[in-house]
């Protein structure tokens, strides 16, 4: 047994570490003790790892070295060698870097060293800035080396967890979002938990009293009494007497100031005197709307705009506004829709989501992506349709009811009949089934509500039996007995999009509807079938011992040499009388196994395709409720997973028993039931889908259809080429029903026909009509035919495959079928290219002879900030209306109480959510949620999606409302913009350049948009309102309004540049819209008209913006505004160097010849205004700048020569940068003395080095610079 020595003391970091690694580590076998190592082991610091019981064994001392090991026993140091070295590396840097700076500003708070404010300032900004460079590599990260939890997580978690409990302050943690995500992420695991308990963050940096480790006593064995914390956590040696009555002194003031804390509690409770405290700072606060505005009349605009952006306030009203004035609707605008357009048609049908759905944040991305390009077709002032939908989703819907019937009423529907049945659906689906477009309204979707349709209506349920009827007559839909994908629980057969493929690793028990226990899977069973007429045996496996009852057959590759004499040859079946042939294939794998594989054609895949080629016999084991038929006593009758129990046993005593062995397998589950999956053989309706196939791949290769992004060619081509007959039959009551009839010929001249034959089916629109198909087709009167219609329904991907025509009234010929048939786009997920796509191409190509759209455009799948699939299980499937609303972490608990989870997966759940939200959802708004959405729609195949970065957003949205304040305040109540954006050629250089700024923001956004680049076109936004217009244009023209009124010069100019502000605010607003409909609106809605009496009324109907009327872009003003932005960065990086908070200086710009002098005169009261100086005074090269000044290089045309002479205390700065000289002095001696190691280059992994080496270099630089300064400061003396 190993015996592990750690820290009493609950903030001993490395003792932590090492306790959070063993947690991970998989032995048991392992005694934790809080007391100093025996003096024989020669480790006096703590933790001490004993690897074995007695002297003589292995010994590891210090955190690292302890970690290491426990982490890699519990293979969390890195799965290769490259995962490894980052573990490695970030070691070092948790040592190394973090472990420091942690100490000097945490120790002087836990009394344990001496306090030096000046030190604690210092490392306080040091910790910062370390930490920043952590944020930036956690960014696109969820762990810090793959994708869970490594020992790199451990060091750098344990190495923050003292400043983040003690330091780190609300405002800091706002800065550092990604490393406080990670942070409360790992504290969070079960193991993390375990020894840290609730970890409480710091809310404001104060001294602390020192506790001892609960954690690491409660498991201790033996522990003696805890020491002295001061003591545990220096781990050092005994101390000497001065050492003792340094700590009582420090003890002393500790307790002074506990007193002192006392003292202000006491203060708290007494009764307040006059003075009052100064308020909090308030967070963003909520804010609603109060003004009564009845659905559908226009939100009042006249009130004054809420002090903050809160996105209750604005997202009320507005949509049942747009909605009622038809702004969603193609008629909008023009007298007819068949009336020629000559910007175009744009049509688009929505990805019809299924009726007993609620939106998740597939959803959400879906609609973000469509709306957002619905609306900008709109604004160019194409007919514009987008047309939504619910599809009838029929295992999903049918089963909701089934178990609310269940619930209610104790029924099944067998227990009502199929036409009560159907009642009851519809009852619920008139009840429930319009959530989900509630739901779409308050993500903004700008669809025609009035063109809404249901896959279940009259005219979609006429357009399914049409293309039925149709494919049926032709041929291409006809009958067969094939394997299909069998529910047991549902009883029916499912689409390969509903079966889960859930992947063990080896033996692993899963619970099963209908079983009280468990079912093993994960194994692989060998056992020996007797050959007939000798006494030699043939070995085979199979990993579903059950379906052995039903092998017709023992196959072997007909190059193996250890079957050659056994061809032709039979084996016996050891429970009936059935004897089967050894056949040669080449689909066996002579290396697996014993390469001799059981054939059983009637329950797998690949054996079905055998007995095709080898004409076996089918034997059917399973009815449609997993009960075993057509074997013998004692299996018969048995449920499936009972049989492969008693099959086992009667192998083992029959002796033909071999072995078992854990065996890695996908098993496939029913995503709807959780039933296991079973290939079965049933007569079903199929559609022969080679030559539509074809036509289908085609149509891409020629350039008729277009899919993008073009990586998911390879795909498409992968499934037309080689694309299988599809299975529409299912056995569910719910759906279309097949139109398709039975007959019977009352006839002796007509021999009966069997199910499986297609001659005695006859499709009709009704009864009637089949029957004279009949009578036609077998030459006998209609009285002599019966009818019995098929009692299956349709795939519910039938029905979506035609949607895009269906909705429009085909086959009739209406007038929205001729303009908007075909449609221009289909957008929606990558993961349903082959179920839906593909099938409304071959469809649409088939039933129309039109492709239904010319593009596809693919998304990517949303994932969880950890990059997992969404899943109830893991509790990380979230309502994107939670975020838009936020919600508490208790909320999302009660929502997983209110699931069909089980209590353990419930509890998993509520661990996952705890973990991503600890503190819940903040409220977030529809714009923040739709913006981030959008732009991150540049990840690839999968979005990552961190509810962080869209709160982010929202911060976007108040920066944009207050900039939007600001300007209306500037521009005044009578300010009246000009009829039309133009230049007139008076404009400042900063108007010149912000235009210029916004034109290449326009062109951007439209050629974003055009080519479906939405993080283009959202970073396009993003930068011009908050990096151009607000941090740079709204301060450089402050001046120019605070002289507005000196003469009839400063006048003109300030009537400029509040033309150049409108026009900014007009054309950054419009550019918004499409992907923030409500902020742009009720923003859009405060600002004057060009033209009241003709524009439009919203913003969502008002032109988008075009690069042929915004066509200022000017690549010499945008040269020339960054050469000056540099300058000013370079003055401000001066300014913070020499802590110029409020005092502004004098600037000399040394210029390198005279364009250069020419371009800072030009610019020079934006250098001034924007870099707080007092002048600006450009200097020609060969003139002497003034002594006394602080020097830096802005670029090779510009040195920057800031005046500090009279300003600063230079005797001061002179003794700080001394300070600051002599620690870059010591860093570097120390970097040196590792670097100079004998054994560094071997032991040190190559990039560690490399940052070795960074950092060296990067100390250089700064130390020459404290050098420079000192030189200038003592040129001042």
């Amino acid at each position: 047994m190993a015996t592990l020595y750690v820290s009493p003391h609950s903030d001993d970091f490395r003792s932590l570490l090492a306790l959070i690694a063993a947690e991970f580590c998989s032995s048991s076998h392992l005694k934790t003790l809080t007391e100093d190592p025996p003096a024989s082991l020669n480790a006096r610091s703590r933790p001490t790892l004993l690897l074995g019981s007695g002297e003589g064994d292995s010994v590891l001392s210090g955190a690292s070295a302890v970690a290491w090991y426990l982490a890699n026993q519990g293979n969390r140091a890195g799965i290769d060698t490259k995962q490894q070295s980052q573990v490695w590396q970030w070691l070092s840097f948790a040592d190394n870097e973090l472990t420091p700076v942690s100490c000097a500003i945490v120790f002087p708070l836990m009394g344990v060293i001496g306090v030096d404010k000046k030190l604690q300032q210092s490392s306080r900004a040091e910790l910062i800035r370390i930490l920043k460079v952590l944020d930036q590599a956690l960014e696109p990260r969820t762990f810090l080396v793959g994708e869970s939890v490594t020992l790199a997580d451990m060091a750098v978690a344990t190495a923050v967890l003292l400043p983040f409990k003690y330091v780190l302050e609300p405002s800091d943690r706002k800065v550092l979002t990604n490393v406080t995500r990670w942070f409360t992420t790992c504290t969070n695991q079960p193991q993390f938990l375990k020894v840290l308990g609730n970890i409480t963050l710091c809310e404001k940096m104060v001294p602390v009293t020192p506790k001892t480790n609960a954690a690491a006593n409660a498991k201790a064995a033996n522990a003696r009494p805890a020491v002295d914390s001061a003591d545990a956590t220096a781990n050092g040696p005994p101390k000497t007497e001065a050492q003792l009555k340094k700590e009582a002194k420090k003890k002393e003031k500790l307790e002074k100031f506990q007193q002192k804390k006392d003292m202000e509690a006491k203060k708290k409770t007494q009764p307040l005197t006059e003075k009052k405290a100064k308020p909090e700072k308030k967070e963003l606060g909520v804010i609603t709307y109060s003004v009564p505005t009845p659905p559908g009349e226009k939100k009042d605009v006249v009130s004054p705009l809420p002090d903050s952006y809160s996105p209750q306030y604005v997202e009320a009203a507005w949509y049942s506004w747009w909605e009622k004035q038809g702004f969603f609707k193609p008629e909008y605008g023009r007298k007819s829709i068949s009336d020629q357009n000559p910007r175009g048609v744009f049509m688009m049908c929505i990805p019809p989501p299924n009726v007993t759905g609620s939106l998740h944040l597939g959803h959400a991305l879906t609609n973000a992506i469509q709306d957002s390009l619905t609306r900008w077709h709109r604004m160019l002032g194409e007919t514009t349709l987008w047309n939504p939908g619910c599809d009838h989703a029929g295992i999903a819907t049918q089963v909701v009811v089934e178990k609310k019937l269940m619930r209610e009423r104790g029924l099944n529907r067998h227990d009502l009949g199929r036409e009560n049945f159907i009642q009851e659906v519809w009852k619920w689906k008139n009840e429930k089934g319009d959530r989900i477009y509630h739901q779409l309204k308050k993500l903004g979707s700008s669809l025609d509500w009035d063109r809404a349709c249901f896959t279940m209506d009259p005219k979609l349920s006429c357009a399914v039996q049409e293309a039925f009827i149709r494919m049926h007559d032709e041929g291409v839909i006809y009958r067969s007995k094939r394997l299909v994908n069998w529910s047991c629980t549902l009883n029916s057969a499912i689409s390969d999009i509903e079966v889960d493929k859930k992947e063990l690793s080896g033996r692993t028990l899963l619970p099963v509807p209908g079983y009280k226990e468990k079912v093993e899977f994960g194994v692989l069973v060998s056992f020996a079938y007797k050959v007939d007429g000798s006494d030699e045996e043939v070995i085979v496996a199979t990993t579903r011992i059950e379906t052995m009852l039903g092998d017709s057959a023992v196959a072997v590759h007909p190059a193996d040499p250890r079957y050659q004499h056994l061809k032709g040859k039979m084996v016996l079946h050891p429970f009936c009388d059935r004897k089967m042939p050894i056949v040669s294939d080449e689909f066996v794998d002579m290396s697996f196994g014993t390469g001799a594989v059981k054939i059983t054609p009637a329950h797998d895949h690949n054996d079905y395709e055998v007995g095709e080629r080898h004409n076996l016999a089918f034997i059917n084991i399973l009815d449609e409720n997993g009960l075993l038929i057509n074997v013998p006593p004692p299996f018969l009758g048995m449920k499936r997973f009972e049989a492969r129990k008693a099959v086992l046993q009667a192998l083992k005593d029959r002796g033909q028993f071999k072995d078992i062995k854990d065996n890695p397998m996908v098993v496939p589950v029913c995503s709807r039931s959780k039933d296991i999956v079973e290939p079965l053989l049933k007569p079903q309706w199929y559609v022969n889908c080679t030559d539509m196939g074809k036509q289908a791949a085609d149509a891409v290769r020629e350039g008729r259809l277009k899919i993008i992004p073009d990586h998911h060619l390879k795909t498409w081509f992968n499934w037309m080429d080689n694309i299988r007959d599809w299975c529409i039959s299912r056995q569910l009551w719910w759906g279309h029903r097949i139109p398709a009839y039975f007959i019977t010929v009352n006839d002796p001249s007509v021999k009966p026909g069997e199910d499986m034959d297609g001659h005695y089916w006859m499709s009709g629109r009704s009864e009637e009509e089949a029957r004279e198909k009949a009578a036609k087709r077998f030459n006998v009167s209609a009285d002599k035919i019966t009818l019995r219609q098929d009692e299956d329904v349709l795939d519910t991907w039938f029905s979506s495959g035609i949607f895009p025509f269906s909705i429009f009234g085909w086959p009739n010929e209406t007038q929205d079928l001729n303009v908007f048939y075909p449609g221009t786009l289909l957008e929606t997920g990558h993961d349903i290219l082959f179920f839906w796509v593909a099938r409304m191409v071959m469809m649409g190509l088939k039933l129309t002879g039109k492709l239904p759209f010319k593009e596809v455009y693919l998304h990517a799948v949303v994932r969880d900030a950890h990059g997992r699939k969404m899943s109830k299980s893991l509790g990380n499937v979230i309502d994107p209306l939670d975020v838009i609303t936020g919600i508490s972490l208790e909320g999302l608990h009660a929502l997983l109480m209110d699931s069909n989870l089980d209590p353990l997966e419930v509890e998993k759940a509520k661990q996952g959510q705890a973990s991503d939200y600890p503190n819940g959802i903040p409220e977030c708004g529809t714009d923040a949620l739709r913006f981030a959405l959008c732009a991150y729609t540049g990840q690839g195949r999968d979005i990552n999606l961190d509810v962080n970065r869209i709160l982010g957003y929202r911060h976007f949205c108040n920066k944009l409302w207050n900039a939007v304040k600001f300007a209306m305040k500037t521009l005044g109540d009578n300010f009246v913009p000009s009829e039309k954006a133009e230049l007139c050629g008076e404009e400042s250089v900063s108007d010149r350049w912000i235009l210029s700024r916004l034109s290449a923001a326009v062109g951007l956004c439209d050629a974003g948009f055009k080519a479906y680049d939405f993080p283009t076109i959202t970073t396009a936004i993003y930068n011009f309102w908050l990096y151009e217009l607000c941090d740079v244009y709204l301060e450089s023209v402050k001046p120019v309004f605070s002289k507005a009124e000196e003469d009839s010069a400063s006048q003109r100019q300030a009537l400029l540049c509040r033309q150049t502000l409108y026009t900014c605010l007009d054309v950054g607003l419009r550019l918004l819209s499409p992907i923030m409909p409500f902020v742009s609106e009720e923003l859009y809605q405060r600002l004057p008209r060009r033209r009241p009496q003709s524009d439009p009324p919203s913003i969502s109907v008002t032109p988008y913006p075009n690069t042929e009327e915004f066509c200022w872009h000017s690549e010499e003003v945008d040269r020339d505004m960054e050469f000056v932005m540099t300058v000013i960065k370079t003055i401000r990086s001066l300014r913070a160097d020499y802590n110029l908070t409020k005092t502004r200086a004098d600037c000399y710009l040394q210029c390198i010849d005279s364009a250069t002098v020419s371009l800072v005169q030009k610019y020079s009261l934006q250098i001034q205004t924007l870099s707080y100086s007092q002048a600006v005074i450009p200097v020609p090269g060969n003139q002497p700048v003034p002594g006394g000044c602080a020097v830096a290089i802005a670029s090779d045309r510009c040195t920057v020569n800031l005046m500090l002479k009279g300003l600063i205390d230079v005797e001061k700065e002179v003794t700080k940068l001394m300070t600051k000289k002599g620690d870059l002095e010591k860093q570097m001696e120390k970097m040196r003395e590792k670097m100079a190691k004998s054994d560094y280059k071997e032991k040190v992994p190559v990039k560690v080095q490399e940052q070795d080496a960074d950092k060296l270099r990067q100390s250089q630089t700064e130390l020459e610079k404290v050098k420079e300064a000192m030189d200038n400061f003592r040129k001042m003396m």
